[in-house]
C-alpha cells in the first residue's frame, strides 16, 4: 500500500506539472489560425500544375528521320526507335490582373525550356491582354493547337520548317471583346518577336506577327472558325553572296554592301476550322494555306534557330504549302479515325528536272505527306495513338539521289498520359 500510495502521488504531481505547462488555445488564437489556414488554401488555388508524357515507338524506312532516338545506324535497312517524344510539366500562377506560365520539356535527351511568359489583363474594358516572354507565335491555327490534343503525331512540315519549336521571344497584344459582347467572336493577336525561336536573340531587328480570327458556335452541334495571318521580318545576311530566283535558276548578287543587311522574310496565311456533332459522332475538318518569301541556305529552307548569326550564303525562295486534316469520332465509342494531307513547296519557281541546275538543289524539291491513323481515348487522361505517314518527294534527273522517291515512310505508336 505504501508503494501504491507513493506511485499515485508521483503520477498526480506529474499531471499537475504538465497541466501547468500546457497553454490552452483561446478563441481569438483559434480564429487567427483558421484565417492563416484559409489564406494558404486560397493561395494554393492560384497555382495550377499540369502536363503530359508521350512515350512512343517508331518504325521508319531506311531514309526516314524519326523524332525519338538517334539516326539510322544502317542506312541500307529499315530501323525502329523508342523514346519519350514529349515530357511536359507546366506551372501557372494567377493573382489579380496578372498571371505567369513556366513550362519545361523533360525527356531522355535532357531538359529544355518551352514557355516562360507573363500575362497582364486590361482592368478597364476587359478586352486587352499584354503577353511578354517566350510563347507560341500567333500565326495560324496549328501552332497554338496543343501537342496533347493534336490528332497527328507532329505538326505539318511547312510549320516545322518555317516555325521551328513553334515559340519565339517577344511581346504581344491580344484584343477580344468581353464574353457578354456580340463582338466576342473576333480576336486579334499582334506582336513583335526576336525571330530566332527560343534561342537567344542575335540581332537588333524585330519581326512582326499578326493573326485576326473569327470563331462561333451555332447551337450545341456546330462550331466554325477562320483566320488570316501575316508575318514580316528579316534574316541576317552573313556574307555578301545573295541568290535570288530569275527564270528557272538562282542569280548571284555579291555586292560587298550586302553583308550585314537583312533579307526579307514574309508570310501570308489563311486558316479554317469546322466541327459538327451528329449521330455518327463529332466530325472535324481543319485546313491552312501559306505562301510567301523565305530566306535560307543552299541546303535548307528552315527559319533561323541558332545561337549565332549565320555565316552562309543566302538563298531567297518563293514558297507555298499547307495541310488538310479530317477527324471522325466513331459513334459513341472512344475511337477516332484520322486522315491528314500536308504539302510544302519550298521553291515555286522550279519543278521536276529543272531542279539541280542553276544553283538549285534538293532543298527546292516539293514534298508531301499522306497520313492516316486512329486514336483510342482510354479515359480522360490516357490515350493511344497509331499513325502511318507516307512521305513523297518530287524527283529530278539532275540529282542522282533524287531520281526516285526517297524511302522515308514512318509508323508511330504513341501512349500519352495527361494530368
Amino acid at each position: 500500500m505504501k508503494k501504491i500510495t507513493i506511485l499515485f502521488y508521483g503520477l498526480l504531481m506529474s499531471f499537475i506539472i504538465v497541466a501547468q505547462e500546457i497553454k490552452l488555445t483561446s478563441p481569438e488564437e483559434l480564429q487567427q489560425k483558421m484565417e492563416i489556414l484559409e489564406s494558404e488554401i486560397t493561395k494554393g488555388k492560384k497555382w495550377k500544375i499540369s502536363g503530359y508524357i508521350q512515350t512512343q515507338y517508331q518504325y521508319g524506312e531506311k531514309d526516314a528521320s524519326l523524332k525519338v532516338g538517334s539516326p539510322n545506324e544502317n542506312p541500307e535497312a529499315s530501323f525502329n526507335r523508342t523514346g519519350i517524344r514529349r515530357g511536359r510539366i507546366k506551372f501557372a500562377y494567377e493573382e489579380g490582373v496578372a498571371s505567369a506560365v513556366f513550362q519545361m520539356d523533360v525527356t531522355e535527351k535532357g531538359v529544355g525550356l518551352k514557355d516562360a511568359y507573363l500575362n497582364v489583363k486590361d482592368v478597364w474594358f476587359h478586352s486587352l491582354n499584354l503577353r511578354a516572354g517566350i510563347f507560341d507565335r500567333p500565326f495560324g491555327n496549328e501552332i497554338g493547337y496543343s501537342s496533347s490534343r493534336r490528332e497527328s503525331p507532329e505538326r505539318s512540315l511547312i510549320f516545322q520548317t518555317l516555325f521551328p519549336e513553334e515559340r519565339d521571344l517577344g511581346v504581344m497584344l491580344v484584343l477580344q471583346a468581353p464574353k457578354t459582347s456580340s463582338w466576342r467572336i473576333l480576336k486579334l493577336e499582334a506582336g513583335l518577336f526576336a525571330g530566332n525561336g527560343i534561342k537567344p536573340e542575335t540581332d537588333s531587328k524585330k519581326d512582326f506577327i499578326g493573326h485576326l480570327s473569327v470563331a462561333q458556335t451555332i447551337g450545341s452541334e456546330i462550331s466554325w472558325g477562320s483566320g488570316v495571318s501575316y508575318y514580316r521580318g528579316g534574316v541576317y545576311q552573313g556574307t555578301e553572296n545573295i541568290y535570288t530566283m530569275s527564270g528557272k535558276g538562282f542569280v548571284l548578287n555579291n555586292e560587298a554592301s550586302n553583308k550585314g543587311k537583312f533579307s526579307k522574310r514574309e508570310y501570308w496565311g489563311i486558316d479554317a476550322q469546322f466541327s459538327w456533332m451528329s449521330i455518327l459522332g463529332i466530325t472535324q475538318l481543319r485546313t491552312e494555306y501559306l505562301l510567301g518569301y523565305q530566306p535560307g541556305a543552299i541546303g535548307s529552307s528552315k527559319s533561323p534557330n541558332s545561337s549565332s548569326l549565320p555565316a552562309t550564303d543566302m538563298y531567297i525562295r518563293n514558297f507555298q504549302g499547307g495541310y488538310v486534316i479530317f477527324v471522325q469520332d466513331l459513334w459513341m465509342l472512344p475511337f477516332s479515325a484520322v486522315l491528314k494531307y500536308d504539302w510544302y513547296d519550298p521553291n515555286t519557281k522550279v519543278s521536276g528536272d529543272e531542279i539541280g541546275n542553276n544553283e538549285t538543289s534538293k532543298t527546292d524539291l516539293f514534298q508531301n505527306t499522306l497520313g492516316f491513323g486512329a486514336l483510342w481515348k482510354i479515359n480522360n487522361s490516357l490515350r493511344l495513338q497509331a499513325f502511318y505517314e507516307i512521305n513523297t518527294n518530287e524527283t529530278t534527273a539532275a540529282i542522282e539521289r533524287m531520281k526516285k522517291d526517297v524511302k522515308d515512310n514512318v509508323f508511330t505508336l504513341r501512349l500519352q498520359y495527361k494530368f
